[in-house]
């Protein structure tokens, strides 16, 4: 995988929750299933942003995803 390949989100990581001011489980919930362009990688994990599942523009919320939890898309 590389920065801008399309992957689609597969399943939400084992251990992620919501907490007070971060809904983090609860936007990767609306991510599964969706596809995402790789804005880049930190540590290990991919990042995507995602603003568009919670009604914003997509630079808006980046998430940062183990890479077992998404599949590439063939392009």
């Amino acid at each position: 995988m590389k920065e801008g390949d399309l992957i689609r989100v597969t399943k939400v990581p084992d251990g992620v929750q919501d907490s007070e001011g971060f809904k983090t489980r609860s936007t990767l919930e609306r991510c599964v299933g969706r596809v995402f362009p790789i804005m880049g990688f930190h540590e290990g994990f991919v990042q995507i942003d995602v603003g568009e599942v919670v009604g914003r523009p997509s630079y808006m919320e980046s998430i940062w995803i183990e890479p077992g939890c998404v599949e590439l898309v063939n392009s």
